[in-house]
């Protein structure tokens, strides 16, 4: 028997911050697969979780936790990260040491980080994954925007998961001028296929985000259901050993889902209530999906990409507090989120490697 040792081993490696960083991965990883390389999947908490449920296969690594945390008001949001931040710093340090001990133990040939500040070599290629070359803190995203860029400068590439020019998803957020790194526009990235299915709910309310909100939102909208007159599936984003299925009513529960079910469920349901997350919006262009959004409280790339998707008249949105289930009827008003779509060239992309 003989074995095929061009195989390049990459380190792929998303930060715990809600879902949306792991399962925006998961097409990369797939592509990885695809394109012969052997990846290596590096995370922490509920998002290494879902990446292990998802590729039963893969190795996975454990990274250091951020230790991040909301604050039950979002106003004390920027605060609550603030505290956090000396230990956000060490386990960035620790995660430092962590990958060059891997790069050496499991013979690593280049790493894809997605917002982890602390995965990168310089001895082998490294890519940063990010749609935040601006990222919005209030009146000091000044600050965390040029420290962000400095991180990404450290990297061979920066990918960035939108479209170049006026036609894109993540406005400002992902697009700056005169960048000082070499950068590199994708596309969308999602692990979501539309499909003609009939429609079994009227409502799909998908919840992810870090706790205590996730929690709270849940709370809010289990009472405000009770009032909407048509079928509903709620999945709650509690990743668990084992998937749970209740029916109460004339709602269905799910503590989570995999990426089948998922797409599947997004196909079979009418419009979707969701979180304002650019994973969230990536997957729904990809759906052609009518939406209503509830920004996490606090989360100020949330409430900006939601507040300019609102002025775009694509999709409506309500702040956590002030929502109620009569709002949704405020989607009839709205166009939805325009389909674009560009098929990703990872053979090109993945040339950074060779």
């Amino acid at each position: 028997m003989s074995f095929n040792t061009t195989n390049k081993t990459i380190l792929i490696a998303p930060l715990n911050w809600g879902l949306g960083h792991a399962t925006r991965c998961i097409p990369i990883i797939k592509a990885l697969q695809e394109n012969n390389f052997i990846p290596i999947i590096a995370s922490d908490g509920i998002a290494l979780e879902l990446l292990q449920k998802e590729f039963p296969y893969v190795q996975t690594l454990k990274l250091p936790s951020y230790q991040i945390e909301y604050a039950k008001n979002g106003k004390n949001f920027k605060w609550k990260l603030l505290k956090n931040f000396p230990e956000m710093i060490k386990a960035i340090w620790k995660e430092e040491k962590k990958v060059r001990k891997w790069i050496k133990k499991y013979d690593i040939d280049g790493i894809i980080s997605d917002n982890r500040l602390g995965v990168f070599s310089k001895k082998i290629p490294s890519v940063y994954l990010t749609h935040q070359l601006n990222v919005m803190t209030g009146s000091t995203t000044w600050f965390t925007s040029i420290l962000h860029q400095h991180i990404i400068k450290k990297h061979d590439e920066c990918w960035v998961p939108d479209f170049e020019g006026t036609s894109n998803l993540s406005y400002k957020l992902g697009h700056i001028e005169n960048p000082d790194f070499n950068l590199k526009y994708i596309g969308a990235l999602s692990r979501m296929q539309k499909k003609e299915t009939p429609k079994l709910y009227d409502l799909m309310i998908i919840l992810s985000g870090p706790e205590p909100q996730r929690e709270l939102l849940e709370d809010k909208l289990k009472i405000e259901i009770l009032k909407y007159k048509g079928s509903v599936v709620f999945i709650k984003g509690i990743v668990e050993k084992d998937q749970k299925k209740e029916q109460i009513d004339h709602v269905t529960f799910y503590n989570f889902m995999n990426s089948r079910q998922l797409e599947q469920t997004f196909n079979e349901s009418e419009i979707v209530l969701c979180r304002s997350g650019y994973t969230t919006i990536m997957d729904l262009v990809k759906l052609e999906k009518k939406a209503y959004f509830i920004p996490t409280p606090g989360q100020y790339e949330q409430e900006y990409l939601a507040k300019k998707l609102k002025e775009e008249g694509l999709v409506p949105y309500s702040k956590q507090d002030n929502f109620s289930i009569e709002d949704l009827k405020e989607i009839e008003n709205y166009k939805g989120l325009p389909l674009l779509e560009i098929p990703i060239n990872w053979k090109h992309l993945f040339e950074v490697f060779e």
